[in-house]
């Protein structure tokens, strides 16, 4: 990054973003004072916390989780012990209109207020919430966080960020290790936050949610946008028109002033002007058009094989490891050319299944059955960590590739942005996203008819997700994705497989579907508990009578179906535009006015179900 220019302001909510590699990580280290800047300085209003999620963890081997959240609280009694002596040599001090009296009395009005933010966190119960609001259970929060998984680690330390409340809080890829449900908690959480919010994400969803602002790190340069990352999208199409209109004009005014001043420097009466004009053209401020970081991998799947009718089927399978019992008497089958999502917690079973469905992993009871002529195709969660250290990119993708067109091998690595000298790298100084599109790479050197992704969007920054998806899209042959990214598995898929407390749960259509009959589901067991709760006492006033209960229950049914259908094409049109091409497209002034109308009509029937809600609440 080169001159780059910031404010933040107290409330902020801010979605930064840029391709892998473009510094979004850099800006967050020197915000934090980890490493500092080669030019120029960082300023930060004196007793402003800044708190960001640290990605190594050094958690106590005798703390339960509740015990480990709780330690946020205590620095509560240093703040009032700070107070306390301040207020005491405040009693004793008459230099009222000295600096140092001065900054007592900020520094006590400082911790004063943070001290009141913290204690109105009621403690226990509000750790409590948050862990829930990440995914714990009631009875997890007893047992010893050294027992948990990395990422169940990883969603104490952002209890315990989130609950510490610094007014500048820094997430870098928060929800890599959230399901889908704790990260529509967490967008709830940080809407309402009290400070400023910087957040760096590839999650399109998550962004639109949470950001009000959109900072775009590009080629060193950085772009400010307000608004949210849907609106962004608009705005920058926008202003490289604007951009690309001031830079003709201005050539065109230029390239006049310059035939003028040549005519007049051949007549000697007209030299003198024709130098001034000269002197101003020099000092005018050129613009410069810049160009975009739009370079993108070239994905485009084989032809599938033909396979047989039925491509996996599990048959009352039960999976344990140990004592943890995952998955039990579940039952399941992929049809050719089903596109299947499986979604849920971690620890769920997700991408347990999905194994034993490979014939990766034994079932404990049960049986997992590949169809006839079955080639698969398998991204692993933990795919770039699979890769020898110690070869050539060059080398790593010649031991799989067919001998047949083993001399297309740089060509294949040139599709995913490996080109020349990038071959013989050694597989060891890649970074995630590039090991993410080296094992994509890998993916493409056989046909298969199975394709399995299990959490394939990781490490990729939003256009590679895109393209991505895209090629996914035209793919020929059945899907199976294991992904919490909901913009990425928005219109992907035909069905949606839940998983939750050792079963499966279908639903039919992509995730958006899924989220919407989850949620009705999730309302009419709310709508229960309270009609049971209410069944000992008066009955409130103003109940509707059964004809307008039903009313305004197709009213939601309706305002979701087209939420649903709004989101899709908003979804992708949004794809559309993030294409490098998209700004020379003769239609593209139709495709925003369509984006703008289809914004509106979401507002509207979001408004609708939200109306109905508060009816039915």
């Amino acid at each position: 990054m080169n001159h780059v220019s910031l404010l933040i302001s107290p409330r902020d909510k801010i979605g930064l973003i840029g391709r892998n590699g473009a510094g979004k990580s850099t800006l967050f280290a020197i915000l934090t004072d980890e490493i500092r800047p080669d030019e120029g300085n960082i300023q930060i209003q004196k007793g402003v916390d800044v708190g960001i999620l640290k990605q190594v963890l050094n958690v106590p081997k005798d703390k339960s989780v509740i015990e480990y959240t709780l330690e946020v609280f205590s620095n509560i009694k240093a703040f009032e012990k700070e107070i306390e002596a301040i207020n005491a040599e405040l009693l004793v001090r008459e230099d009222y209109e000295s600096d140092s009296y001065q900054k007592m009395i900020d520094r006590l009005s400082e911790i004063t207020e943070h001290l009141q933010i913290l204690e109105n966190a009621q403690k226990e119960g509000e750790a409590e919430k948050v862990l829930k609001g990440l995914g714990f259970k009631q009875h997890e929060l007893d047992g010893l966080v050294t027992t948990l998984s990395g990422g169940w680690k990883m969603r104490v330390e952002l209890a315990k960020l989130l609950l510490q409340k610094p007014q500048v809080l820094l997430l870098d890829e928060p929800t890599n290790h959230l399901d889908i449900e704790s990260i529509i908690w967490l967008e709830s959480y940080l809407q309402n936050y009290p400070g400023a919010v910087i957040v760096i994400s590839h999650d399109q969803a998550f962004l639109d949610a949470v950001s009000k602002r959109i900072i775009e790190v590009e080629l060193g340069r950085i772009y400010d946008y307000k608004g949210t990352y849907s609106e962004y999208l608009v705005q920058k199409v926008e202003r490289q028109e604007l951009m690309e209109n001031a830079y003709k004009n201005q050539q065109k005014v230029i390239a006049q002033k310059e035939r003028t001043i040549t005519r007049f420097m051949a007549k000697a009466s007209k030299t003198k002007m024709a130098q001034s004009m000269k002197n101003q053209l020099d000092k005018l401020e050129r613009i410069e058009l810049v160009g975009s970081d739009d370079k993108g991998m070239n994905i485009t799947f084989p032809p599938a094989p033909r396979s047989g009718v039925i491509v996996a089927e599990a048959k009352n399978v039960s999976k344990s490891f140990g004592e943890n019992h995952v998955l039990n008497s579940i039952n399941l089958k992929i049809d050719r050319h089903d596109k299947v999502a499986f979604v849920g917690q971690n620890g769920q079973g997700k991408s347990t299944l999905a194994k034993m469905l490979m014939d990766q992993l034994d079932t404990s009871n049960g049986e997992c059955i590949l169809g006839h002529n079955v080639e698969i195709a398998y991204y692993a969660q933990n795919q770039t960590e699979l890769f020898d250290r110690n070869k050539t990119l060059l080398q790593t993708i010649e031991d799989i590739i067919p001998e047949e067109i083993r001399t297309k091998a740089r060509s294949i690595l040139g599709a995913f942005m490996f080109s020349g000298e990038d071959a013989e790298k050694k597989v060891s100084v890649l970074s995630g996203g590039e090991k993410a599109r080296l094992a994509l790479a890998c993916m493409l050197t056989r046909p298969a008819n199975l394709l399995v992704l299990d959490e394939p969007t990781h490490h990729l920054d939003i256009i590679s997700k895109n393209i991505l998806k895209e090629a996914i899209i035209k793919y020929d042959g059945t899907l199976l994705v294991v992904s919490h990214d909901r913009s990425f598995l928005d219109g992907l898929t035909s069905k949606t497989y839940e998983f939750r407390d050792q079963k499966i749960h279908e639903y039919l259509g992509d995730v958006n579907e899924f989220l919407s009959k989850r949620a009705m589901d999730s309302f009419r067991e709310v709508e229960m508990r309270t009609k049971n709760k209410s069944a000992t006492i008066e009955e409130k006033p103003h109940q509707l009578d059964r004809e307008e209960e039903k009313k305004q229950k197709r009213v939601i049914q309706n305002a979701e179906r087209k939420i649903a259908k709004c989101e899709e094409k908003i979804a992708a049109i949004e794809i559309k535009m993030s294409d490098p091409t998209f700004f020379e497209q003769a239609d593209k002034d139709k495709i925003l006015a369509d984006y703008k109308s289809l914004k509106n009509q979401l507002s509207e029937q979001m408004e609708q179900w939200e109306k109905a809600v508060e009816l039915l609440g």
